[in-house]
């Protein structure tokens, strides 16, 4: 029993530790991410189709970003051009291309 409870809580202490982030460089990532403002308009938000609903990335959080494209990258999420974009992005690409976008502010369009 008290090994069954070691064993929960160390499980528990790693889930709590964040993962080593790879540190992003929002100036790289504002070239990189330049395809991006088809669809998600950064820096308006909006898209240029507006019948098809994109989400909205600029401002969002680093993890929600990194998370998105490295699901889009090993085919997790599923959509054709978003798999076709991520697939060409090394880990570091996803980095700076978060940077930018969570650098981006109200104040910053």
């Amino acid at each position: 029993m008290l090994n069954r409870l070691f064993l929960m809580l160390a499980l528990c202490a790693g889930l709590a530790m964040p993962a080593v982030a790879q540190s992003g460089d929002a100036e790289r990532g504002r070239i990189l991410a330049y395809t991006c403002t088809g669809c998600h308009g950064i820096p308006y938000q909006k898209n240029v189709y507006p019948s098809y609903s994109v989400p909205r990335i600029g401002g969002q959080t680093e993890g929600y970003i990194v998370a998105s494209l490295k699901a889009y990258r090993s085919g997790e999420r599923q959509h054709a051009t978003m798999q076709a974009q991520a697939n060409t992005l090394s880990d570091q690409d996803i980095a700076d291309i978060a940077a930018y976008f969570v650098s981006l502010t109200e104040d910053s369009e």
